[in-house]
């Protein structure tokens, strides 16, 4: 199939969403570039007009110079729609009035885009973002690079209602400062040749259901809670018992045969109370972390949440990272105390997996603030390839970085998981995995999608409002079952 093939099966289904969403007595103007992206905005026009659409359509050929695929559907739009209304513009026009009844079609630049845009296209940029008129933006929003936008202004990027992506999420959809761009997405599906994907070596990735399905292990039915691991949980000071106990419910509800939980004994009562199933193991202090556990009947180790950061109990941290042998899992307190000591990183065992948020991937780094999340990402990706370690980089959409230098975006979860604890259930969930034999990669991904799917699972029982992390544990056995296809 040759490129002007598949722009045309591009345009049909972007013309069917159109359609879909708004009828013909809804006005139409076009803004379409000189190259591919503007070959599908013209492609589009057609279509639409040919539909019964009032199409209005303004390609900018400043240069006097059109892609092949554009001057073939710039021809095809004059010579099939001899009655639309079509302007080539080579210099300054007079630009429409746009209504809030006026569908306005973003095609004037794609993903091939490779600096900011100029001065007069800015202009426009901002005519269009000032409209109340719907915006739909083909592929991606123009102006908008792929990945990194750091040094673009955000008056000149097309602020687009809808976006209709050809074949595949751009990187730049995932990241949290781009979404007042993107409006809806929806990926567009034209049926791109499978061989094309193949030939490609792809560094983002999509963590989806029939991917992390394949990851989920059968369970041996003749297994005892010794097949099924022993994982090691250092957590919990006095007052934090609760982190403690989250990551530790979330370990039991994610398969794991045992738990041992390394915690002053000041938690005793809270913990078996509320997590019976859970081997005690006291610190020599009753309040705070300050002896490190050997590791050597354990399958995995996690150590942070609720830890506190005390000076005996960042030495107790170091020990403990010295010591450790096993698949380790770094959250919370333990990385603030990681952050405080650059040199300890030397220690972290390779293929440990560190789960931070933004604030503490910063402090990690030494930064305040990062100038963009794409900086942060790719610092994330530079870290995780040069220490050889899985970084668990936390967000809406959130990003795995592993030593191999890729990255896989997690696709479950919602805001209603923006609450205490679910950062502890992250780290139970993970722990599990890795005490039953998952490897790290396999884990972190398995992991973060049964995590995000059983917020998902919790949200539609309880509201994201109502949620709180406890739903987010009960509602893992269910997760397990979808992910499994078993009906619930």
């Amino acid at each position: 199939m040759n490129s002007i093939e598949l722009m045309e099966k591009a345009a049909i289904a972007i013309t069917e969403e159109i359609k879909a969403k708004w009828p013909s007595s809804f006005p139409v103007k076009v803004f379409a570039g000189p190259h591919n992206n503007g070959g599908d905005a013209l492609a589009v026009s057609r279509i639409l007009t040919l539909a019964g659409y009032d199409v209005e359509v303004f390609l900018f050929n400043v240069k006097g110079s059109l892609s092949p695929d554009c001057q073939t559907n710039r021809d095809r739009l004059v010579e099939q729609c001899p009655n639309v209304v079509f302007h080539e513009i080579d210099q300054k026009v007079d630009l429409p009035r746009l209504t809030e009844q006026t569908l306005v079609i973003d095609g004037l630049f794609g993903i091939g885009l490779n600096r900011p845009l100029s001065s007069s296209f800015i202009q426009l940029v901002k005519f269009i973002n000032k409209s109340p008129s719907t915006v739909i933006s083909i592929d991606i929003p123009s102006g908008m690079m792929s990945e990194d936008n750091t040094s673009t202004s955000q008056h000149a990027i097309i602020e687009a209602d809808y976006t209709f992506s050809i074949h595949a999420c751009k990187p730049a959809f995932l990241l949290t400062d781009c979404q007042q761009y993107i409006g809806h997405c929806k990926v567009l599906d034209i049926g791109l040749p499978a061989v094309v994907d193949k030939t490609i070596e792809y560094q983002y990735h999509l963590n989806q259901e029939d991917d992390i399905r394949t990851l989920l292990r059968t369970r041996d039915p003749f297994g005892n809670k010794g097949t099924f691991g022993h994982g090691l949980l250092v957590a919990g000071t006095y007052g934090m018992a609760g982190a403690a106990v989250i990551a530790a419910k979330s370990a039991m509800r994610s398969g794991v045969g045992k738990i041992t939980l390394h915690t002053p004994a000041t938690n005793n009562i809270i913990v078996q109370t509320t997590v019976p199933e859970a081997i005690i193991h006291n610190d020599a202090d009753n309040f705070t972390f300050t002896t490190y556990e050997p590791d050597e009947e354990f399958d995995a180790v996690a150590i942070g949440p609720g830890l506190g950061k005390k000076k005996e109990t960042e030495t107790a941290f170091f020990k403990q990272l010295a010591q450790t042998t096993k698949p380790l899992v770094i959250d919370a307190d333990g990385l603030n105390i990681l952050s405080g000591h650059n040199a300890w990183y030397h220690y972290v065992p390779i293929m440990s997996i560190l789960t931070p948020h933004p604030k503490e991937f910063a402090r990690l780094c030494g930064e305040s603030h990062f100038s963009s999340d794409y900086v942060m990402l790719d610092t994330a990706r530079t870290m995780a390839r040069n220490l050889r370690l899985f970084i668990v980089l936390k967000g809406h959409y959130t990003a795995i970085c592993t030593p191999s230098d890729k990255v896989y975006f997690n696709t479950t979860g919602n805001s209603g998981m923006a609450t205490a604890g679910t950062g502890d259930a992250l780290t139970g969930i993970l722990l599990s995995l890795l005490a039953q034999g998952y490897t790290p990669e396999e884990a972190c991904r398995l992991g973060c999608y049964l995590h995000g799917l059983a917020g998902d699972i919790a949200a539609n029982q309880m509201t994201e409002e109502g949620m709180t992390v406890m739903d987010l544990i009960n509602a893992l056995p269910s997760a397990i079952k979808k992910l499994k296809k078993i009906n619930n």
